[in-house]
């Protein structure tokens, strides 16, 4: 038996973790929550259990559910819930998705905002002191078809195609954990998220019929809302200049950059139309809605930051020597000597009701649009009347992310929000970054953080994610 193989021994013990199923729990801290259908058992998972987790996670249910009802129906999502802890509340439920497309939202319940943590370069899981489970249940959902542990061939379109999707996969989780029905509803995600997620809240709020759960507002952090020329290439110089001292490129170089930035109208966008208040629609340089030909200066700029530093970062930039380890086999990570994948074990895919026969990867090359996303960015389209529905909308930027950068989303929201820069503190300790309230939308910059806000800056994430739920004020 080599080392990452389990014994038949082990493959039965987790089997029986499998058929323990109390449906009505209070244990490790968590509040008494009970499923009354008898399908709700056939999801349940003992987080006494979890392969290579030494403490307890609490109860929580996960599995493959259809999109829908119909008999025929092959494509299933993969769902993980978890119910509140102690202090959090039973009126509520956050929904989280990881972006990509493609990208699995285990990787934010493991390593973001779930109630144990794997982080990069960690040996082991740890109690994660700062879970959303804290705040209320938490459904973290493999989506769109083709993502993760999903089952299925994907057709989606565009934006409301996936919507559709997911509002039919919500629709067959209700009938099953229906004590969740007319919760408070939370939407929330990164990245690409910032796609899907107005998308999707705009699909529910034109058909209010079909989901019994109240939306009440979104959160995307380091969201893709506009065009990659706006959020890569506009802002990518100043970004070198800002961070001069980690970029250390020498003078010819920059002054390449500088001439490219220049003839590509992208010097001094900032200034000249970022302004309050806004003149009128932002233009696209060239009028295109990828870098125009000979202006690609990210491309630039990421090849030479490798040359410098080989550990550079695209997610968090002032990442060094020696790279991380990660259980979750990110890309840019090294993998792990010990053991493989987390969500790869046989033992863990049998706890977690996941199909034994698929390969997990955090990010797959299946393309979850197989003709690609023919939607336009949100900030053009639906985000601007989602806004004005929900009770309150949060964006928040992590100002060491550079695959998105936070200026290209204050250029992508300006046209209708504008932005000022207001202290953000945390528990009045000191400035975290900086934040602006106004028409329903806050926007936050959070300093020490890269593209994982819930990641990289927990603390920030969790109040700020308190703010969106109404739990606290913010300044």
């Amino acid at each position: 038996m080599t080392k990452y193989e389990i014994s038949e021994r082990q493959l039965e013990a987790a089997k029986r973790w499998q058929t323990s199923s109390p449906q009505n729990l209070k244990r490790n801290g968590v509040q008494n929550i009970t499923f009354t259908n008898p399908k709700a058992s056939e999801f349940y998972v003992d987080g006494r259990s979890l392969p290579l987790v030494d403490f307890d996670v609490g109860p929580s249910w996960a599995g493959l559910l259809p999109i829908s009802n119909s008999p025929n129906e092959t494509r299933q999502l993969y769902f993980w819930f978890f119910p509140p802890g102690p202090e959090g509340s039973l009126d509520d439920l956050i929904f989280w998705t990881n972006g990509g497309p493609g990208c699995s939202s285990l990787e934010g319940l493991l390593q973001e905002n779930g109630p144990f943590s794997w982080s990069l370069g960690q040996a082991k899981p740890t109690v994660n002191e700062h879970s959303w489970t804290n705040l209320s249940s938490v459904l973290w959902v493999e989506q769109p078809v083709g993502t993760g542990f999903s089952r299925g061939i994907p057709n989606a379109q565009n934006e409301d195609d996936v919507a559709a999707q997911l509002v039919g996969f919500m629709q067959q989780f209700l009938e099953v954990f229906s004590e969740l029905k007319g919760k408070k509803l939370y939407l929330t995600g990164e990245s690409y998220a910032g796609t899907y997620i107005p998308y999707i809240a705009n699909y529910i709020y034109e058909n209010p019929t079909l989901l019994d759960l109240a939306l009440q507002g979104i959160w995307m952090n380091d969201p893709l809302i506009s065009w990659w020329v706006v959020q890569e290439e506009i802002p990518a110089v100043d970004f070198v200049n800002k961070y001069a001292g980690l970029f250390s490129f020498n003078q010819t170089f920059t002054k390449h950059l500088e001439k490219k930035a220049a003839k590509c109208n992208y010097t001094g966008y900032m200034d000249k139309y970022v302004t309050y208040p806004p003149a009128g629609l932002l233009p696209l340089p060239g009028d295109s809605v990828e870098a125009a030909e000979g202006c690609d200066v990210w491309d630039d700029i990421f090849n030479a930051a490798l040359i410098i530093n080989p550990a550079f970062n695209v997610y968090r930039i002032w990442d060094t020597y020696p790279i991380l380890w990660d259980v979750l086999g990110l890309p840019g990570s090294f993998p792990s000597t010990q053991s493989p994948i987390y969500f790869n074990r046989t033992d863990v895919k049998i706890a977690i009701h996941a199909p034994v026969d698929t390969d997990w990867v955090v990010c797959p090359n299946i393309n979850v649009f197989p003709n690609g996303d023919s939607s336009l960015p949100p900030a053009f389209t639906v985000l601007p009347k989602v806004i004005e529905k929900n009770q309150r909308t949060v964006i928040v930027h992590g100002l060491a992310d550079f695959i998105l950068i936070a200026d290209g989303t204050r250029i992508a929201i300006q046209n209708n929000k504008p932005i000022a820069k207001d202290s953000f503190i945390v528990d009045g300790v000191g400035a975290y970054g900086t934040m602006h309230s106004e028409r329903k939308l806050t926007y936050y910059e959070v300093a020490l953080s890269g593209h994982m806000v819930p990641q990289f800056a927990p603390v920030a994430a969790f109040q700020i994610m308190q703010y969106l739920m109404g739990f606290r004020d913010m300044p």
